[in-house]
């Protein structure tokens, strides 16, 4: 028998938001972790708001709304507030009634932009670490260390001269032309007008200098879990301090670290002996003697970190392929540093949840 195409609307619903969310939804275990995490947060949220005056934006549903826009790669503020204005999934994971109204994007960008100013990016990050480390998902001793480019939102164009004077008003103002051929430039004599704190930059020769930063991370090898990322300028030194910064962190009494050929420095491979770690780096043998002998490479560790180190590769595709940080939609070495520790932070999220999740 056919079936009837008569619609018709209907002015209650006796089915709540808990009962249309499956039991086995894969956010369940995702917003259970999550709230835990806000729960230790709760304190320093405190601190951020002031005691009277009009409610705010809670910071609690404010971040688990973060959490979805890296999680289902929502491009802007105001495309996620049209998913909570209709999609009850996104109403259930951040705490939204049925009939509750969703944020101005305004709104809800000022509000985002306070909780930078208490670093709780890093807090929510070292406390979903703390998750995995009670389920004894972290190696104490194996780490690998490595460096990405992410993309600054900035144009070619907007990289001028420091100190340039006034100029003529411009053919169109939406997008000058603007000819810089037979110009040197440089990060010592230009900058960029949209965002400052980007830099020119290429990792090889044979690629195409942009305007970027440099994002780093630190994982273990047991499960490729995130355990440090932080976010700096771009130089050619930036990857190597940062992955001396990040192994004296560690709270280890020796551990080993895999690295690639960009690593293979004299410098750094004595700096990270210093701190008591083993530099597992690839050798670099391609026009100089490697900082690397026999005695590192002879031993099975040294293999085992060379294989296992490529598994850092799998965070930096997951960020630029899911959270969206091929090329950032945000400006400033704070603002973007957030986003990426924030997004490390998601990361470690889905792979507790894939590496708890009983099977069946």
């Amino acid at each position: 028998m056919r079936g009837d195409d008569r619609q018709e609307t209907k002015l209650f619903s006796y089915i709540s938001l808990e009962q249309r969310v499956p039991e086995d939804h894969p956010l369940r275990p995702m917003r259970r972790m999550v709230d835990e995490a806000l729960e230790e947060l709760s304190s320093r949220f405190d601190a951020l708001y002031a005691s009277r005056g009009r409610p705010s934006v809670a910071p609690e549903k404010l971040l688990r709304a973060l959490v979805l826009q890296v999680l289902y790669s929502v491009r802007s503020e105001r495309q996620l507030m049209e998913q909570l204005d209709y999609n009850l999934l996104f109403r259930w994971f951040v705490g939204l009634n049925m009939d509750d109204p969703v944020w101005d994007p305004t709104v809800f960008t000022k509000n985002r932009d306070r909780l930078l100013e208490g670093d709780v990016a890093e807090a929510f990050f070292e406390l979903v670490l703390e998750q995995a480390r009670r389920q004894q998902l972290l190696s104490k001793e194996h780490f690998t260390v490595d460096g990405t480019l992410i993309e600054a939102w900035a144009g070619q164009k907007s990289f001028r001269r420091k100190g340039h004077g006034p100029s003529e008003p411009p053919d169109d103002p939406g997008n000058p032309t603007v000819d810089f051929r037979g110009e040197k430039r440089r990060n010592d004599t230009h900058q960029s007008t949209t965002d400052p704190d980007s830099r020119l930059y290429k990792k090889s020769p044979g690629q195409q200098a942009k305007l970027v930063f440099l994002g780093h991370a630190l994982t273990e090898n047991r499960n490729g879990l995130v355990v440090k990322a932080r976010l700096t300028q771009a130089t050619g030194y930036a990857e190597r301090e940062a992955a001396l910064e990040m192994v004296a962190e560690l709270d280890a009494p020796h551990v080993t670290v895999g690295m690639d050929r960009a690593y293979d420095t004299q410098g750094l491979v004595a700096g990270m002996r210093e701190r008591n770690a083993t530099p597992h780096v690839a050798q670099n043998t391609s026009n100089r003697r490697s900082a690397i002998d026999g005695r590192t490479t002879r031993h099975p560790g040294y293999a085992v970190s060379q294989r296992k180190r490529k598994r850092i590769e799998e965070f930096f595709g997951w960020l630029k392929s899911i959270g969206l940080l091929r090329k950032t939609r945000h400006r400033g070495l704070g603002r973007v540093g957030w986003i990426f520790t924030f997004s490390a932070a998601v990361f470690n999220l889905v792979r507790i949840r894939n590496l708890t999740l009983e099977p069946g």
